[in-house]
């Protein structure tokens, strides 16, 4: 499986019309991992963007994942996906992407978080640890709980859940190291520097 220890500036991001700027733009600040999570457009239209998505990654050589949908991931050639709790199982994508395939998976309580320690998987996201549109109605899960799933893997936990500039010292000092980010870059009135900021400040000593 892949390892993704030294990618820790992960984009979350739905379609948008400037993404042939926006993404060359955020990568050459830092990220270092990107995922499309798109809930309102067809699947037609999120494999048009995708496939867009996936040739700036490729150029970059970062990965690129795909949320909840295997089978895209798939008929994309893409790096992987991402499942939450009540998506495609982890053994499902693993059976239809095969063992070098990325795959993440969601967790919000410390039973899921336990349970997802079992699963074949590369990653896990932890959180949100603060109420965010992002996942409107989710209530946080508080930064204990992101501290105490990263302690209990061997693999990346990527922290979700309003983290910004601001945010992101506390979280460091928690001893957390990898972050998913939203709202941050993608109303950023300048990505580049907005990641690149992100980025100093995850590899700032705590």
């Amino acid at each position: 499986m892949t390892s993704l220890a030294h990618r820790r500036l992960y984009l979350c991001v739905g379609l948008r019309d400037d993404m042939s700027t926006f993404l060359p733009a955020v990568l050459r600040g830092g990220v270092s991992v990107v995922q499309i999570r798109e809930k309102a457009a067809t699947r037609e239209a999120i494999a048009q963007g995708a496939a867009l998505m996936q040739k700036v990654c490729r150029e970059f050589d970062v990965p690129f994942i795909v949320n909840d949908d295997p089978t895209l991931a798939y008929d994309l050639a893409a790096d992987g996906v991402h499942v939450g709790q009540d998506d495609t199982s982890v053994a499902t994508c693993r059976e239809i992407l095969g063992d070098a395939a990325i795959i993440g998976l969601s967790t919000h309580a410390p039973a899921e978080f336990a349970a997802a320690l079992n699963e074949p998987v590369d990653y896990r996201s932890a959180g949100p640890i603060v109420p965010t549109p992002t996942k409107a109605g989710r209530p946080g899960t508080g930064i204990d709980y992101a501290v105490a799933c990263q302690r209990t893997s061997d693999q990346p936990v990527y922290v979700t859940g309003s983290v910004d500039v601001d945010t992101l010292p506390a979280l460091r000092e928690a001893g957390l190291t990898h972050f998913v980010v939203v709202r941050a870059l993608t109303t950023a009135r300048d990505p580049e520097d907005a990641a690149r900021r992100l980025s100093e400040a995850i590899l700032a000593r705590p």
